[in-house]
């Protein structure tokens, strides 16, 4: 039975939320609200959407656990967030930057695009070491500003034990960046308890929102070393007095916000983190790991496949990376979409990303299509 919340098509098995996510009824009927105000209205009730954007920020306040929604900027994207870190702080020849070489390429290029200015960016073997953060760790020396990571790979599923890198960065007097795109809207997440500087997402995926708007925390120490690399009306401190003249930089994480909001967005979003957490990350969770644990003895039962994700990793994720031993990951692929399993080719396998609305019976369709091909 469909989710009241995701009546998607009865053609489809969607298992795709590392990518791009369907987004829930109550999302679909705000955008569509919104339009039909806009179109009656124009921009007569601006306080009320200048209302919604206060609620989104507290809602990721919440899903982050940041200390104030003063450390919250919303933000076009996850490039976008991770650039004005990558160019916002002030670089020495010399410094290094340590990451992994298995970052989606939003979390590589901008620190790569340093190298003009004598910066070094370090990429660990995350399988060279006895854990993934001590292969981070080994790299690390005097001369390290910046350690950056995904939470969740995105090819494999592997999950950082953010708290330990936190613990190790803080320790060290070293900047801690997170992309947190393929968690926030899967699991729990806690800015503080990883003592984070710098986080940023996209609402795209797992939060179930619109492209072309992410968020970016920026703890209140970490973002007074951050110079701007973007100016409008909206990054002033007094926003809304347009013969603002001298003007301020605005006190809060708003400073990255230099032009008009994302309305239309803010209103698709701020409804599918409503649904999120209405349910509390803690059981959406539950039931994303569960999923994913359901991948995985499917993919046990099937002596043809081979899981390409680690099996056991201390901490899980929402994302099963697989193969078939004796079918082309193209050719599989392709069958699967065809049939209406909707998933991606990562990773070197077959990526499937449930959220916690998929059922026991979607994953099980999923694998008996795979197993008619076979």
């Amino acid at each position: 039975m469909r989710h009241p919340e995701f009546p998607l098509s009865d053609e489809l098995i969607y298992l795709n939320h590392a990518a791009v996510a369907p987004w829930p009824k109550r999302t679909s009927a705000a955008v569509i609200a919104f339009a039909e105000q806009n179109t009656r209205y124009g921009s007569h009730f601006y306080l009320d959407w200048m209302a919604k954007e206060a609620e989104l920020r507290t809602q990721l306040q919440t899903l982050l656990n940041a200390p104030s929604t003063d450390d919250i900027a919303l933000v076009k994207n996850t490039s976008e967030a991770l650039s004005f870190v990558a160019y916002g702080l002030t670089w020495q020849a010399g410094d290094n930057i340590v990451s992994s070489n298995e970052e989606f390429p939003s979390n590589r290029l901008p620190w790569q695009s340093l190298a003009n200015q004598g910066v070094e960016l370090r990429q660990a073997d995350l399988h060279s070491a006895d854990t993934p953060e001590a292969a981070l760790f080994a790299l690390v020396d005097d001369r390290t500003r910046l350690l950056t990571i995904s939470s969740i790979q995105f090819a494999s599923g592997l999950r950082m034990d953010l708290e330990k890198i936190g613990e190790f960065c803080q320790q060290r007097g070293i900047l801690f960046c997170i992309d947190a795109i393929q968690s926030l809207g899967a699991v729990q997440f806690d800015v503080q308890a990883y003592h984070a500087d710098f986080v940023m997402a996209d609402g795209h995926k797992w939060l179930f929102g619109p492209e072309g708007l992410g968020v970016f925390y920026s703890s209140a120490k970490a973002r007074e070393q951050l110079k701007l690399t973007q100016y409008g009306w909206h990054m002033m401190k007094d926003t809304h007095n347009y013969e603002n003249k001298p003007w301020e930089i605005h006190p809060t994480a708003r400073r990255f916000e230099c032009g008009s909001p994302n309305t239309l967005g803010i209103h698709a979003l701020s409804a599918s983190l409503s649904l999120l957490l209405e349910l509390g990350m803690e059981t959406v969770e539950e039931l994303v790991l569960k999923n994913a644990e359901t991948v995985k003895a499917e993919i046990a039962k099937n002596q043809q496949l081979l899981l390409i994700s680690s099996a056991y990793s201390p901490l899980k994720s929402g994302i099963v990376v697989f193969k078939h031993r004796t079918i082309a990951n193209e050719v599989l692929y392709k069958h699967l979409q065809d049939n209406g399993v909707v998933c991606a080719l990562r990773g070197g396998g077959i990526r499937f990303s449930p959220h916690f609305y998929n059922t026991q019976q979607d994953i099980a369709q999923a694998f008996a299509m795979i197993a008619a091909l076979s």
